[in-house]
């Protein structure tokens, strides 16, 4: 009977044991769901049943591994970045791509050039040269690699996934401030602001506020579009342009899927953005002021690939044509055919509701409410 205190004791701390460690484990699945929600199998098809499950790994990364590793570095754990910079290169816009890569190497992140010229070998000189990952492919957007290069499988391990162009001044911006700042606001689409100086700004939402460290709307009574506390979506509010996104791991999972395959230039995609940004778009889409950077226009053709000098070329024998003229001939073209396809999949959708219409319809509501 003496015993029985001590059992009772016993009992007691075994249950909180089992107690802690199924709280334990509970915790550690939500994270990895949460992580990599995305990748998880659940139910093997036919084709993965042959193997045990324990043994498929259905997610990769874009972390460079060594050959070799000596003993007592393999039982170390490998320091995976938890950020992502993707930027398609030429060899005309090195020294600027040199100053943006340095910046981002110092902050932790992996980087991934898609060279759209071809030349690679021009790049090794440089400190960083095989501490990037590089893709060639001749002639290639900004797009066409994102789609076949940055599948949410590969890229679930980034926190962030920075889409940029090339010809981007990065004088007046650091990657971790920018990043201390989406996170506090709560964005999952975002990008930089852009200098009152920059080339070929195209909707002013873009452009630095001075006052603010950042922005989730513009005011505009002016010009052929306009925005005043009314408007609602793209461009007055919920927008970002497409030279410099930046994508949370949820956000961008939504937007690889929004990419066409074929629509390599990507006109119109900065216009429907905001439907990936896990929730109302005028407030999980924003412009940072405080860190901002300068749009050159150098020799970049908006992320299409083409450095500008090469504008006139021959085809066929024939004589020069303007290499400019017949990109934006075809990007008018696939922005045509990327409107006829939203449209017709919000058709043919009929369990689709418009998440823009939805939240309109709720503030109006609230509104009426008030008043009443």
């Amino acid at each position: 009977m003496k015993q029985l205190p001590f059992m009772g004791v016993i009992c007691i701390v075994m249950l909180f044991i089992v107690y802690r460690t199924t709280i334990y484990q509970y915790h550690k699945t939500e994270m990895e769901m949460k992580l990599y929600r995305f990748e998880m199998v659940k139910q093997p098809s036919g084709k993965l049943r042959s193997l045990p499950r324990g043994i498929m790994q259905v997610r990769s990364d874009l972390e460079i591994r060594p050959l070799w590793m000596s003993s007592s570095s393999r039982q170390a754990s490998v320091n995976m970045n938890k950020n992502l910079l993707a930027m398609p290169v030429g060899i005309m816009q090195k020294e600027n791509v040199d100053n943006v890569v340095q910046k981002f190497l110092a902050a932790n992140f992996t980087i991934i050039l898609f060279h759209y010229d071809g030349n690679v070998d021009g790049w090794w000189d440089l400190d960083w040269g095989d501490k990037a990952i590089h893709v060639v492919a001749h002639n290639q957007t900004k797009w066409w690699f994102a789609k076949r290069f940055l599948h949410p499988n590969v890229v679930s391990i980034y926190d962030y996934i920075f889409l940029w162009d090339e010809d981007l001044g990065v004088d007046h911006f650091d990657p971790k401030r920018y990043l201390q700042i989406v996170k506090t606001a709560g964005l999952e689409i975002s990008q930089p602001a852009l200098d009152p100086d920059s080339t070929e700004i195209h909707h002013k939402i873009t452009i630095r506020s001075r006052t603010k460290k950042l922005h989730r709307r513009v005011y505009e009574l002016r010009g052929k579009t306009k925005c005043s506390k009314a408007s609602e979506g793209p461009p007055c509010s919920g927008f970002v342009e497409g030279m410099a996104p930046v994508f949370t791991r949820s956000a961008w999972y939504c937007a690889w899927h929004l990419v066409q395959n074929d629509l390599v230039h990507g006109w119109g995609l900065d216009m429907k953005l905001g439907y990936c940004s896990q929730g109302v778009s005028s407030k999980k889409v924003g412009v940072i002021d405080s860190e901002y950077i300068v749009h050159k226009g150098i020799q970049s053709l908006g992320g299409s690939g083409y450095p500008a000098t090469r504008t006139t070329v021959k085809r066929n024998g024939a004589s020069g044509f303007d290499l400019r003229t017949e990109i934006r001939r075809q990007s008018t073209w696939e922005l045509e055919v990327f409107k006829e396809r939203w449209n017709r999949a919000v058709e043919e959708d009929k369990n689709w509701v418009d998440p823009f219409l939805r939240y309109q319809s709720r503030k109006k509501q609230t509104s009426t409410h008030l008043r009443s």
